[in-house]
């Protein structure tokens, strides 16, 4: 598996122009392996993505090192992510900064990226089972937010954006199938500046606001 990982940095991540050496420090030492689900355990490095279940997937490694790049976790920073999946980019997010809080809507997942964390002695996450979408998100301001699945619409930009603190940053993919788009907002006293960073695909999260239909 070290020579897979190896494989994943010099031919996945790094050449999407992920060379923050901070990521790829992480992405080279953490065993992406040990939060695959066993059937696709020999893809665990291919640069594709896995699913989990019906509805959700695990990012691709590119799109994990982009996400990670563009958030720029510092080492004193508190992280909210939204979608935890297996607990890998938890996993991340945690060697980078300081405290790690995750929403996964999946009991089921949300239990087994607990399992995988807590096994890894990654004490300063707290995976909760809720869903992003059904209410007020309790505690922040959060320095850094990671949203590892995509919603249709800008809705929720809104009320992520007024979670974080002076300079900090979200992360967030925007649009429908086959094309969206994946977004930095970086918060600036009390507005905001949006930057393009990517195109990519990649499964929505439940329950996202839809947009409106035109009927004829």
């Amino acid at each position: 598996m070290d020579r897979a990982r190896f494989n994943m940095i010099e031919q996945q991540v790094r050449p999407w122009d992920v060379l923050d050496q901070r990521v790829l420090a992480v992405m080279r030492e953490l065993p992406r392996e040990a939060f695959v689900p066993d059937a696709y355990r020999g893809l665990a490095y291919a640069d594709i993505e896995i699913p989990l279940g019906a509805k959700t997937t695990m990012l691709a490694p590119k799109v994990v090192g982009r996400l990670l790049q563009a958030v720029d976790v510092q080492s004193h920073e508190t992280v909210l992510e939204i979608g935890a999946g297996t607990g890998y980019v938890t996993a991340c997010l945690a060697h980078l900064g300081e405290q790690v809080f995750s929403l996964e809507i999946d009991p089921a997942l949300a239990e087994g990226a607990r399992a995988r964390l807590g096994a890894m002695g990654l004490s300063q996450t707290e995976v909760h089972t809720a869903d992003v979408f059904s209410g007020r998100i309790d505690g922040g301001p959060f320095d850094v937010i990671a949203v590892t699945g995509s919603v249709p619409t800008a809705e929720p930009l809104a009320a992520l954006e007024q979670l974080l603190t002076d300079g900090g940053r979200l992360f967030i993919i925007v649009g429908e199938q086959p094309l969206m788009e994946a977004l930095r907002i970086t918060r600036i006293g009390s507005g905001f500046r949006r930057e393009s960073l990517f195109e990519t695909c990649v499964a929505p999260l439940e329950h996202a606001p839809q947009p409106e239909r035109f009927a004829f």
